[in-house]
């Protein structure tokens, strides 16, 4: 297995990861809405603002995540990992938390402080994410499980309260995606 950066070569195929995998555990609407979500980061949000990371195998992606710029009043470098995705065939390998821990480990050379992420409390804690609240550190928009909210630090630190509202890209100002 290979980690790399997801180029724009790679935009097509990486997209339809996210479609199969979210179409074969959450059905048909949810593969479609994840993979517009994919489509528009990439193609809406400066690459300043969104990385793209991938697990290739016998030359085919597998895996991949996207991480997005999280503002805060505060000007904490922060980034969202959503949406996370690893093919159903090739789930249960570590190749997830593999490609997460390469992704954190890129962002933290880039001096980001914060990470957070939008999902399921397991899998996410074997990775370094902590389970916080809207209170503690804003949501860019309402939680329907807030649950679901968790955060790692890169710095070394603890997690700190963040004060104000964040802002997350256009790609994911949607309701429906919270």
């Amino acid at each position: 297995m290979r980690l790399a950066t997801c180029g724009r070569d790679d935009a097509a195929e990486f997209q339809r990861l996210f479609i199969t995998t979210f179409t074969a555990s959450e059905g048909e609407a949810e593969g479609r809405l994840i993979g517009a979500l994919v489509g528009d980061l990439i193609n809406g949000t400066d690459s300043q603002d969104r990385h793209c990371f991938m697990a290739t195998q016998d030359d085919r992606i597998v895996g991949g995540i996207v991480v997005s710029r999280l503002r805060f009043e505060s000007g904490t470098d922060a980034f969202l990992m959503a949406p996370v995705a690893v093919l159903p065939d090739v789930q249960r390998r570590g190749i997830g938390q593999r490609l997460i821990r390469f992704g954190l480990e890129a962002l933290a050379r880039q001096g980001v402080e914060l990470v957070l992420t939008y999902g399921d409390p397991r899998f996410y804690s074997q990775v370094g994410f902590q389970p916080t609240t809207t209170a503690v550190i804003p949501s860019p928009l309402p939680l329907q499980r807030p649950e679901g909210w968790l955060a790692q630090s890169l710095t070394g630190q603890a997690l700190q309260p963040i004060q104000g509202p964040s802002c997350c890209v256009a790609a994911l100002r949607k309701p429906e995606l919270w």
